[in-house]
């Protein structure tokens, strides 16, 4: 195996003096992967130079990720200091006291003391089934709640406290949403992990996000291939097919999906893209440090755009909601 050096993988600093790398791999393995072949992706990752690991509590991995980490870090591969390791909250740990209860669980399953990040994966309390069908919803669902979600805030801030965690954010969030948050949170969110690629580059959004601070980090970087069928419709885009992208790939002599990641992280962007392929999870990370696209790439990639949200988060709904839409405030008011 060439390894990268880690010392080489660009990082982003966050409002709180954190520094986190741009490129990670993420560990969902969207129900066609074993949970052992994800955390031997994670070892490959890590081995290869990888320092940051974006997981969560729902993707029922944690405990083998957890038994690859111990034994990397017991056998000196790597230091602990050395990762950038991240978790989420699920949405039916929202409560009081549950936040807390489920991060003590994720530090236990990853065999660790402490999380770099944790975030909340969506601001709705609403359960599904792990694998149900996209047109499944639960009764109980309900729409953001402002109130309740701040107290699932108020325990994101105690885990800081407690030294369990050094750095809270969200996922999935709105403008209107995050205004609500930044409004009345003690510590503020450093990160907001969010749908971002050629074809869903949400402008708005990200510039919101860099405008109060907030680190975008991007799932579905390449455009999620292997999402669940539950998240498919007819009207999808693919974005590593996109003439702009080949042509861009082409010149480089690199697969499409690198040229996602790299004008996801020159954007600004920290990227988490999943594979438990080695060659791909060693081209993403040696994409991420090599020529950079042009400015007139990068300018031609911005002028893809198709709106093309792929994760719908249709399954959250709540009975009364029109569609989909609903979840995400797209007249920028909050549904109700």
């Amino acid at each position: 195996m060439k390894k990268i050096n880690p010392e080489n993988v660009p990082f982003k600093t966050l409002s709180n003096g954190a520094k986190i790398p741009v490129i990670g791999l993420g560990t969902f393995g969207s129900d066609n992967y074993s949970n052992d072949q994800i955390a031997q992706a994670v070892k490959f990752a890590i081995e290869l130079g990888y320092r940051h690991i974006d997981c969560a509590s729902v993707y029922g991995n944690e405990k083998e990720i957890g038994e690859v980490l111990s034994e990397l870090i017991g056998n000196g591969t790597v230091k602990r200091e050395e990762l950038w390791i991240t978790s989420k909250v699920w949405n039916d740990m929202h409560g009081e006291g549950d936040i807390i209860k489920s991060c003590r669980q994720s530090l236990a399953d990853l065999q660790l003391e402490y999380l770099d990040l944790y975030l909340v994966h969506w601001p709705f309390p609403n359960y599904h089934a792990p694998g149900c069908d996209g047109d499944a919803r639960n009764p109980n669902s309900k729409p953001y709640i402002h109130e309740e979600y701040m107290v699932a805030w108020r325990q994101m801030e105690q885990l800081v406290e407690m030294g369990l965690v050094k750095s809270i954010g969200t996922s999935n969030m709105t403008i209107p949403k995050m205004e609500l948050l930044l409004k009345d949170a003690r510590i503020k969110p450093v990160v907001n992990e969010l749908e971002l690629h050629p074809h869903f580059q949400q402008p708005e959004l990200f510039d919101y996000l860099i405008d109060n601070n907030i680190q975008p980090i991007g799932y579905s970087p390449i455009g999620s291939p292997k999402r669940p069928e539950r998240d498919r419709t007819a009207t999808d885009t693919v974005d590593i097919e996109d003439p702009v992208i080949v042509a861009v790939a082409e010149r480089l002599g690199l697969h499409p999906a690198v040229v996602c990641l790299k004008w996801g992280i020159q954007r600004g962007e920290v990227v988490i893209p999943f594979s438990v392929t080695p060659s791909k999870i060693t081209s993403n990370i040696e994409g991420a440090l090599s020529n950079p696209l042009t400015s007139e790439e990068m300018e031609a990639i911005s002028k893809i755009d198709k709106q093309c949200r792929l994760i719908k988060g249709q399954v959250f709904l709540w009975e009364g909601a029109n569609g989909w839409e609903d979840l995400w405030d797209l007249e920028g008011k909050i549904a109700k």
